[in-house]
């Protein structure tokens, strides 16, 4: 998995570097995320597979990663910023009972955004991530996190993350950065 470089350690701002200061500073040097997305948006191209996401904690943290790199935006589809249950239902096509079923946090979420993203989506695979990245309530794993990403073809990789009570900008790096690596076994499993 790519490793975010020191986000705890934003460096200053500067305009000629790429990679700094995603999200208004927040999360310092994400150069090494982008070298990930730029391997997963060149892997969709070589199995000529559009890409989506479906994101809750990161806030569209791994779209922005994926639309960052120049000449692929024909491999990003779509993202959806599913914060919370009506955002999941209405924009995925999540059944309400499901969402009442199951903690937003939990496997059964993951799987129901990327397959619901892959419904509302012409993506060849997708990633969908779920999590507290905060402190979350007091019933709520600080660092807690699942990911799933789906192929079309039905392939489906799923994990669990525990990154304890860092700072939010961490987690939410730590994750981006384990779709992108997911993403990217997801690819070469299907050239299989």
């Amino acid at each position: 998995m790519p490793s975010p470089a020191s986000p705890n350690h934003a460096s200053p701002s500067h305009a000629s570097s790429p990679g700094r200061d995603v999200q208004h500073g927040c999360l310092g040097d994400a150069a090494p995320l982008l070298v990930a997305a730029q391997r997963v948006l060149a892997l969709a191209a070589e199995h000529d597979a559009a890409i989506a996401t479906a994101e809750s904690c990161t806030g569209g943290l791994l779209a922005s990663l994926l639309t960052d790199i120049e000449g692929y935006g024909r491999w990003f589809d779509r993202g959806f910023v599913t914060y919370s249950a009506q955002a999941k239902s209405e924009m995925l096509g999540i059944d309400p009972v499901e969402l009442r079923r199951h903690d937003p946090v939990s496997r059964a979420i993951a799987e129901a955004m990327a397959r619901g993203a892959l419904a509302h989506s012409r993506a060849g695979l997708v990633a969908a991530i779920t999590g507290n990245a905060g402190t979350g309530g007091p019933r709520d794993e600080p660092g807690l996190a699942h990911i799933a990403v789906l192929r079309r073809d039905g392939g489906l990789l799923l994990r669990e993350c525990h990154y304890g009570a860092r700072p939010r900008d961490a987690v939410r790096l730590h994750l981006a950065g384990a779709a992108l690596a997911i993403m990217a076994d997801a690819l070469n499993a299907a050239r299989g």
